[in-house]
């Protein structure tokens, strides 16, 4: 019997660790696992860095003058950048994205000239640039062309397009001046809050919807997301036309805040910072794994590093060459950690 009692009293489970046994045998490792999982804690460690090196290296870094001059750069990255995570977590990837920054101001001057009122001018200006978004999702789902072929082909034929339309010739902005203009653009913090406001709505889409865990599982596996229904062509389609969207209207913010729009200025050198925020803050290029606050981080990273190379005197062809680096790094640094994350659920 007392025998008995012994194997009855071994069968039951052991008492829980206290919590600060548990703290102290999951110190390394809960962290290597955190900074895994949180691709986004490595760009943030990386972002404090660089706020702290530039304010010890020019105190006009933290001026108020300088911090609007730098969110009035982030903005366009931090938005275009956020469409781009969900062009990449389909494994799909928008270069035209620049262009229809840019040329989105210019389809509402020429509709302005054309004698149709300003607002309804821009709400036609949107709804082009959408138009060219779903003119790449169409291209890319029903015609099987890659995305990087076809969203390059729509880069230079609408550069080309601005190029002869506009005679080469600088023209204003409409909508530059009175309550349009404050409200649009002409404001120091107008850019950035609407760029908040438009990448807080494409993380609530991908985060926080059926459309974005459609988006996720099409980019995970396309295969499985269709023979689960899920209709992998409509949710290419539509993450295409969000992306053309939130970049037509943000140049038109851009446009209306500088006062005039230059014909000569190419899309594929607006496109590759955001491309560079959304890798760096952790997104992955081969689809399926996303993170919209990572790239808006990674965004704030690349203004604090071109406005502060600016600052301390550095020639500011050299921004090119970090940016480069960091594409290089941030690749590197994704392959491996992706790679660890496996041996971690191992």
């Amino acid at each position: 019997m007392a025998q008995a009692a012994v194997s009855t009293s071994d069968r039951l489970p052991s008492p829980p660790a206290s919590p600060l046994a548990a703290r102290r045998g999951a110190s390394p490792l809960s962290l290597l696992k955190l900074a895994v999982q949180r691709r986004e804690a490595t760009v943030i460690i990386v972002t404090i860095g660089a706020v702290i090196y530039f304010s010890l290296r020019a105190s006009s870094f933290y001026s108020v003058a300088n911090v609007i001059v730098m969110v009035q750069y982030i903005a366009p990255i931090m938005v275009i950048g956020a469409g781009e995570v969900l062009m990449l977590v389909l494994a799909e990837i928008d270069l035209s994205a620049g262009q229809v920054y840019l040329t989105s101001p210019w389809f509402t001057y020429w509709f302005w000239s054309a004698g149709v009122p300003l607002g309804l001018a821009i709400a036609i200006a949107l709804v082009l640039s959408s138009a060219i978004g779903l003119i790449n999702g169409l291209f890319t789902v029903r015609l099987g062309v890659p995305s990087l072929i076809v969203t390059l082909g729509t880069l230079y034929a609408f550069f080309g397009l601005v190029l002869v339309k506009s005679n080469y010739t600088q023209e204003q902005t409409p909508g530059t001046t009175g309550n349009f203009g404050k409200i649009f653009g002409i404001g120091s913090w107008s850019t950035i809050l609407w760029g908040l406001l438009l990448t807080a709505v494409i993380w609530v889409l991908l985060k926080r919807t059926r459309f974005g865990l459609h988006t996720t599982a099409s980019g995970g596996n396309p295969l499985a997301a269709a023979e689960a229904g899920i209709p992998v062509a409509r949710v290419k389609v539509w993450c295409f036309i969000i992306i053309a969207f939130a970049a037509g209207f943000m140049g038109i913010l851009d446009a209306i805040r500088i006062g005039s729009m230059n014909p000569g200025n190419s899309g594929l050198d607006i496109v590759l910072s955001p491309i560079v925020a959304a890798v760096i803050g952790g997104t992955a290029l081969t689809g399926g794994r996303a993170t919209v606050l990572g790239t808006v981080i990674g965004a704030i990273f690349l203004g604090i590093l071109e406005d502060g190379l600016n600052i301390i005197g550095v020639q500011a062809s050299w921004f090119y060459f970090f940016e480069g680096v960091i594409i290089l790094i941030a690749m590197a640094a994704n392959v491996q950690l992706g790679q660890l994350a496996a041996k971690l659920r191992r």
